[in-house]
């Protein structure tokens, strides 16, 4: 039985391999959905791209199914994701660009680590082992999660309070209020228990491969304000990335905060990835 999802990412696949044109893969984090790109999407379908938005394994299709079936996030490791996206870019026939944010744009890095990306994007990308800065917001932020060891194996939703500062705390009360009932959705546990540990972990999933020379070209965005992954992590992640001999950059957006893919101001971080990715793929 194939679920709406995968049939979805099978059209996607048949759809790009179809076009002749350069792919872009876009890769979700936690509490969003793959519509969560769905402006993204357009605009590099407008820029001469064909686009794919393939979810974590069982991802449902709408908020309201998310929010309906929470206990289809569970379970979901960074390995089993990371080795998911792999799977579908292999059945490109042309190696795409890498875009993803939050735990997106870490599994963003694993994906280009294992040399299946052409060009890759990685916005406020969760910490890899070996990045040891550990701020106190990223801490409060993560902690409706890490609270209790218990959810490990849960599906998380955030309470609006708990979005209004992980994720639109630089954004107004009435549009953070928009922006949770619009993308927010439960998250598999696992991944920030992962992240967290990957510096005591030799075995951890939550690794990176930076210094494979067929990496490709690697641009970090920050969002300023954000309380999730703040400048200190995604500068750390950069100074692990910056050994590689390709291309390595990052940039820090002013004023943004964590849901910087998906709010008002969506458009000014999709053009900044976009430049980056013309400069290296066609």
């Amino acid at each position: 039985m194939i679920n709406s999802a995968a049939r979805t990412t099978a059209d996607e696949i048949e759809r790009a391999n179809s076009s002749g044109l350069t792919p872009i893969v876009f890769i979700h984090g936690l509490w969003l959905l793959p519509s969560s790109w769905d402006r993204w999407a357009v605009l590099f379908e407008e820029a001469g791209f064909t686009t794919l938005t393939p979810g974590w394994p069982d991802d449902p299709q709408t908020v309201s199914e998310a929010k309906a079936h929470p206990e289809v996030f569970a379970h979901k490791t960074i390995g089993q994701v990371a080795d998911h996206f792999a799977e579908v870019i292999g059945q490109l026939k042309k190696k795409p660009a890498v875009i993803g944010h939050s735990f997106g744009g870490l599994l963003t890095q694993i994906v280009a680590g294992r040399g299946f990306s052409a060009a890759s994007v990685a916005i406020d990308p969760a910490p890899f082992r070996g990045v040891l800065p550990l701020p106190f917001s990223a801490l409060k932020s993560a902690s409706p999660v890490l609270g209790n060891p218990a959810n490990r194996n849960r599906a998380v939703p955030l309470t609006y309070d708990q979005f209004r500062f992980g994720f639109a705390n630089a954004v107004s009360e009435d549009e953070a209020k928009e922006l949770y009932e619009t993308f927010a959705v439960p998250a598999s546990g696992a991944p920030l228990f992962q992240a967290a540990a990957a510096n005591l972990n030799p075995w951890t999933e939550a690794k990176v491969d930076t210094k494979n020379p067929d990496r490709g070209p690697l641009l970090i965005m920050s969002g300023e304000k954000d309380n999730t992954v703040p400048w200190a992590i995604a500068n750390a992640s950069y100074k692990q990335q910056k050994r590689n001999q390709g291309v390595t950059e990052i940039i820090e957006m002013q004023n943004r905060g964590h849901a910087l893919v998906i709010d008002s101001g969506w458009q000014e971080v999709a053009d900044t990835a976009l430049k980056f990715v013309q400069r290296f793929v066609r």
